[in-house]
């Protein structure tokens, strides 16, 4: 009799296909992402005179270095020339290369690597994905082993569509119960983080399990897959239900007609077996979850909006103290003030964590009829999005609340395309990294959720959204 298995090592063993002395396997992938940042893979393809290997199976996105502004001009409104030169270079490897599916900068379905795939119907539950980027997890949310790779590894898989690897450990987080009021995926993920630490995925896979995750929507746990990395974790995912088949139905990549029958009968499989062992197991009350807030430069530095910025001195760790003196020096915040006393100068929603159309609605929720307090951006993740949002009149609520309106791309998360917080200025961010300089140098990042941050841009301060829902 076989022993039961978990998700993770279901996909994981059937895509081996060998290993290597000291325990490296050769991994099958199904596709593979890339945006701008990996040029010299393919440079380095032409140079040794090999060519991409299945050119259907690698979706290229522009979206690191797109800017948000001016996009009717197409390339030639790119005004940083780094940011044009990435842009075109992506357009001509592509070419060059074979891959039909580039989503570049004038294209109707352009957007965030992150985003886009899943309105293709890409990910599928069983699927390993590689990106050029460690967010590749988000793919997870469909009950697929997704990963970011590095330049090298890009490489090897545009060459051989195969990647050598060390086997994460299977581990499981459940989240039991019902999610309060005001409480979405973001703040599952923040507490989830705050609870095990910045490195407590480390060389895990995880898998999220729990009431309170099967009632996460699909952007929900896309949110929670995507920020595994956050938590150390090369992978997270979430276990393939009804909703993930309904998502999935009907989308341009996903399979038609009796091969859709043969799919969902095989994603059905996928699940872990019942007594199927992890390595670490982590439990947490999802109606003890509170909107959460970051006060430092690490995702697991956050407490819910009631609370308080902790004093350094309560951590036993000397090394967690010492890291928490210097996040808290460097944000500007003393021990001890509440987080809703904190101002903010500005506000970002977007990024490949939460863009996404339930996301830009939760904030419109809070902003309509209200006025912003303090300049606020919003960043749809893809063209999908931003028209669907101007369809429902979105955008109209938030540019009556004085919210900017932009067009797709990684924008004010990472700052490679010019959208950046201005020096000493504090943000309340959607985005997924508060780490030093990560929106600009010396930027102060307050990593929130969607709705949270439409509070925070009312109020000008870090807000509970509850008092506005």
């Amino acid at each position: 009799m076989c022993a039961a298995k978990t998700m993770f090592d279901k996909i994981w063993d059937t895509h081996v296909v060998c290993e290597r002395e000291g325990g490296e396997q050769l991994l099958y992938v199904d596709y593979n992402v890339v945006s701008e940042g990996p040029f010299y893979a393919f440079n380095a393809l032409r140079q040794e005179g090999r060519r991409v290997r299945y050119p259907g199976k690698t979706l290229a996105m522009a979206d690191h270095y797109a800017p948000t502004t001016g996009r009717s001009l197409g390339v030639k409104g790119v005004a940083d020339p780094e940011a044009r030169v990435m842009i075109e270079q992506l357009e001509e490897n592509t070419k060059w290369a074979g891959i039909s599916r580039h989503y570049g900068l004038m294209h109707p379905q352009q957007g965030i690597m992150h985003v886009v795939p899943a309105e293709l119907g890409m990910p599928q539950p069983g699927m390993v994905i590689a990106g050029a980027d460690s967010h590749t997890s988000t793919n997870g949310a469909f009950g697929a082993c997704g990963f970011g790779v590095g330049a090298s590894q890009v490489k090897h898989i545009l060459a051989t569509q195969t990647i050598w690897l060390r086997k994460p450990k299977a581990m499981r987080v459940a989240v039991d119960g019902a999610l309060g009021r005001g409480v979405s995926a973001k703040d599952v993920i923040l507490a989830i983080i705050a609870e095990i630490g910045i490195g407590g995925g480390a060389g895990h896979a995880i898998e999220y399990a729990g009431a309170a995750i099967r009632s996460l929507s699909m952007e929900g746990r896309m949110t929670l897959c995507n920020m595994s990395i956050e938590a150390g974790a090369r992978v997270g995912m979430v276990v393939p239900d009804e909703r993930t088949f309904e998502y999935l139905r009907g989308r341009e990549l996903a399979p038609k007609g009796a091969d859709w029958d043969r799919a969902v009968r095989f994603w059905r499989t996928v699940a872990t077996d019942k007594g199927a062992e992890f390595s670490r197991e982590v439990r947490l009350e999802g109606s003890a979850i509170e909107p959460m807030v970051t006060w430092g430069t690490c995702q697991d530095e956050a407490v819910p909006v009631t609370g308080r910025v902790p004093d350094p001195a309560a951590f036993s760790d000397p090394a967690r103290r010492h890291r928490a003196e210097s996040a808290l020096a460097y944000m500007g915040i003393a021990p001890g003030t509440p987080i809703r006393d904190i101002k903010v100068d500005r506000v970002f929603i977007g990024s490949c964590t939460n863009s996404r159309l339930e996301d830009l609605r939760e904030a419109a929720a809070v902003a309509r009829g209200r006025k912003a307090a303090v300049p606020a951006m919003i960043v749809p993740g893809s063209m999908t999005v931003k028209r669907a949002a101007e369809q429902e009149g979105l955008h109209e609520v938030f540019l009556g609340a004085g919210f900017e309106w932009r067009e797709p791309g990684c924008s004010m998360c990472t700052g490679s395309n010019g959208d950046r917080v201005p020096y000493g200025e504090r943000c309340a961010s959607t985005s997924n990294r508060n780490f030093e300089g990560r929106q600009g140098k010396g930027s102060r990042t307050h990593l929130v959720s969607p709705a949270m941050a439409a509070a925070a841009a009312v109020t000008g301060r870090l807000a509970d959204v509850r008092d506005f829902i």
